[in-house]
Order: C-alpha cells, then structure tokens, then sequence
C-alpha cells in the first residue's frame, strides 16, 4: 500500500513540475489554455486524479486559473481596476504587468527616487582611473588570463583577513566565493538548492529581484513581515515547524526597502531556530557600511556554528558598482555545489574586476571614501525628509542604507502615481514590486542616493505636488 501512495506522489509531482516548468519558461503564455485533464492524463500516462491534483494546487498557488466548461488557464500577473492607468506608457504597462524594476529603472526621467544606487558623482572616478593603471603595471597579463571559479585567491585572503578582524570569526580563503554582485550570488543559491514546490520563507516586504529568482526556479514563497522592531519569531518558528522550508531568505542589516535592522538577541534567536528546523538561512548584506550614528550589529552568519548561514556580502553599492564584486561565505559542503554551478554559470567573474576590487579595497582611501559617503548619504537621508514633512505619509527613518519606505494614504493609488509621476520625470518603486504577496498598493520606496541634494529638493517637492494633486 505505501508503494502505491509514494509512486502516486512521484507521479503527482512529476505532473506539476511539467505544468510550472511550461508556464515559467513562457512556453505557455497568460490566459492560454492549458491541456486539459483527460489530454495530459494520455500523454503522460498518468491517472486522471494525479492530473486533476497537480492542477488544483497549481490553481491554489496562483499559476492557473479555472472557467466553467471550459477548462484551465495560465494566470496573469495584471491587477484588476486597471482602467484609469495609461497602459500606451510602455514603462507603466510593463510594471503592472509583469511587477519587474527593471523597465522603471530604464525611464528617462530626470528625478531617479527608483534608484538604490549611489550618485556616480560621490565616488572616487579620478581616483580609479590611476588605480587601473597600478593594476596593469602590477599584473600586466591580467587580461589574458581567468580567474579561478571560485575566486582570484589573493582577493580572498584579504577579504579573509578583513572577516577575522572585523567580526573575531574563524574563516579561511577556501570559505568564500567570489561572484558578479550579490544578484549572481543569490541566483546561483537558489539554482543549487531550490526545486519547484520547494518552500522558502521570505520578508515581507523584500528585495523584489530575490522574489523573482525564486518564483523563477518555482519556489512556494512563504512571507514573514518585518517591522521597525524586527519580526514576530513566534511567527518564525511556526512556519519552520509548519512549512518546513529549505532556507529563509533575509536582509537583516539596512533591509531593502524598508531601512529597518534586526536586532542583536533576534540575530542569535534566528540561528537557533534554523539549526533547530534545520532551515538555511539566506543572509543579504549590501548595506552593512552604510551607516549614518553607530555601526549596525555583526552579521548573523557570526552567530552561527552550525554552518546554517550563507552569507552574502556586497560592495558594489558603495564602492565601485561597476566592477560588481560580492562574496558568499559558508561551509564546505554547500560551497562546493555552489561552485559547481557558478562554473556553469561563468566560469569564474572577471579577474581584472577582481584586481581592481582588491587593491582598492586595501587603500587608506577607501577609509576615507566610506567616511564622505556616509555623511553625504545622511544629508540626502534629510533632504528628502524634510520635503516630505509636509505630507500626512508615514516612515520610519532609516539609520542607514539608501531608502525611505513610505506609507501613501489608502486613497492614492500608486498605479496612478507612478504614471503621472513619470510624466512629470520623477521615478519611484511602487511597494507591490517588493511584496511577495503583489498586494503592500499604498507603500512605496524613494531612494535618497541616486539624486544630488538640489534635485532632491526639487524633485520631491514635485512628487510632492502631483501625489497632493491625485488626492483632490
């Protein structure tokens, strides 16, 4: 008898695997009709049950839909009441159809609040171009070689080094991973250890490129909200307990979007509970420099000892983000099938990028750099505050990172907003890009960092201006 049932499992999954692996891949497309019961049942050969299951928990998780008598479609991503939004604006169109940041990035407006990237005006230019000289005279064949997958070893021994002195942790080279930015890296874990129907705990609200490399690889996603004051870990622990999940992607430190931090005592607590329901924890870390009063806690993977943490350390943001360096720390065992991957993915990041990261990385100058940033960063945190003290909105003022996350008043629609908003060339992120759930509609992200201090001024009293118009 048990077989029986674990053969109709393998049957089971097999059929939902086939139908979400179609619809992610766009081989079928939103509201096309999908085979129906009897027509899968044949050609896969499986009991119609085992097909009507896979579909009705494909339904339940929002991937299909159903008519009377008809039978079983692709759903769509586009929310309802749609009728008041300039669907010609190809930048507004592909938003609240698809929900990606990439389209509004790519607006050409003259006030970026989308951005969460530096002023290109506060880094180092001149300074890096004499470096990449150095880089040359020191390697004068550094583009004519790889770097090895896993990393150029000199960069990793520093950033080692770096590791241990900073945090008191016991790490060696062979520990961490070189990768393009933490995009990479997040992708390359969740293309390791991620199969479709897996569960993943995720923040509510998140960083919405995370949110799609996971739904890409066909995870159930599973929300924790996170609040000024950190998350409900009673809440935590039932879902571990509950979902199982395989890992809980986080961003403890600065979080993007919504500048809070996690505390130290929650730090260790979350350890706990993932060595205890043996969760991996995901920890993003692109921030962590990036402070306005005091230094923010250690990292959570300094709590673990268990090896329940891969953590993932950026410098793009705030050093160079063009050479989009990033490194991922964890245990043996996961790291060799991380390296796996990224061998397929690219065989090793650019090792010129890697050199100039390095030598940079270990100037007196880069001390200085992250003081000047820090203060810039602050007075632009300010700017935008101020101009926004005029308003009934809501936040909580971030004590570091690049956003403010907002709270709108229920009857200004953000799909409207940002349609008028571009109009009048200002960019934001609306909240239900960095909700799981596509539903935080009176929440959005302004960044501070991109804007020097006249257009932020200017460009927020904008805003301003055309959020306050909709209102009437």
């Amino acid at each position: 008898m048990s077989k029986v049932i674990q053969d109709g499992d393998y049957l089971f999954k097999k059929v939902y695997d086939y139908v979400l692996h179609r619809i992610e891949r766009k081989e079928w497309k939103e509201h096309e009709k999908i085979p129906s019961v009897r027509q899968l049942a044949s050609e896969m050969n499986v009991h119609r049950l085992t097909v009507l299951k896979a579909y009705q928990l494909l339904k339940q998780h929002d991937k299909v839909y159903v008519k009377d008598k008809t039978g079983y479609f692709v759903q769509s991503n586009v929310p309802k009441n749609l009728e008041y939004l300039d669907l010609d604006n190809p930048i507004v169109s592909a938003y609240v159809q698809k929900n990606h940041l990439s389209e509004i990035h790519q607006s050409p407006v003259s006030y970026h609040f989308s951005q969460a990237l530096i002023d290109p005006n506060l880094l180092p230019n001149h300074y890096f171009s004499d470096y990449v000289k150095k880089v040359f005279d020191l390697y004068p064949k550094v583009l004519a070689t790889y770097s090895t997958v896993q990393g150029d070893l000199e960069l990793r021994e520093t950033l080692t080094q770096y590791f241990i002195n900073q945090y008191k942790t016991h790490l060696n080279a062979d520990d961490l991973l070189i990768t393009s930015g933490s995009q990479q890296a997040i992708h390359l874990i969740a293309q390791t250890f991620i199969k479709p129907r897996d569960v993943v705990l995720f923040e509510r609200p998140s960083y919405s490129a995370a949110i799609d490399i996971f739904r890409a690889q066909g995870a159930q996603i599973v929300t924790v909200d996170i609040h000024p004051d950190g998350y409900d870990l009673k809440q935590v622990e039932l879902y571990m307990k509950q979902y199982k999940p395989l890992l809980f992607y986080l961003n403890p430190t600065f979080h993007n979007p919504t500048g809070y931090t996690i505390s130290v005592e929650q730090r260790k607590n979350l350890v706990e509970l993932a060595e205890q329901y043996r969760c991996l924890l995901i920890e993003d870390d692109a921030y962590h420099d990036i402070y306005f009063d005091h230094a923010p806690p250690s990292p959570i993977y300094t709590y673990d000892t268990a090896g329940t943490v891969i953590y993932i350390r950026s410098f793009c943001k705030y050093i160079s983000p063009g050479l989009r360096v990033a490194a991922v720390i964890c245990q043996p065992s996961l790291m060799n099938s991380l390296i796996t991957v990224k061998s397929l993915a690219d065989n090793g990041s650019p090792l010129l990028n890697q050199k100039i990261f390095l030598h940079y990385f270990s100037s007196l100058r880069l001390q200085q750099h992250l003081e000047k940033i820090r203060i810039a960063l602050q007075i632009r945190k300010e700017i935008m505050e101020e101009e926004l003290a005029v308003t009934d909105w809501k936040w909580t003022s971030p004590k570091g990172g690049l956003n403010l996350w907002v709270q709108l008043p229920d009857k200004l629609p953000t799909e409207l907003l940002l349609t008028k908003s571009i109009e009048e060339s200002i960019s934001f992120v609306p909240g239900q890009v960095c909700d799981p759930l596509k539903q935080l509609s009176s929440w959005i992200r302004l960044s501070y960092s991109y804007a020097n201090e006249k257009q932020l001024s200017e460009g927020v009293k904008r805003f301003v201006g055309v959020a306050q118009s909709l209102s009437k």
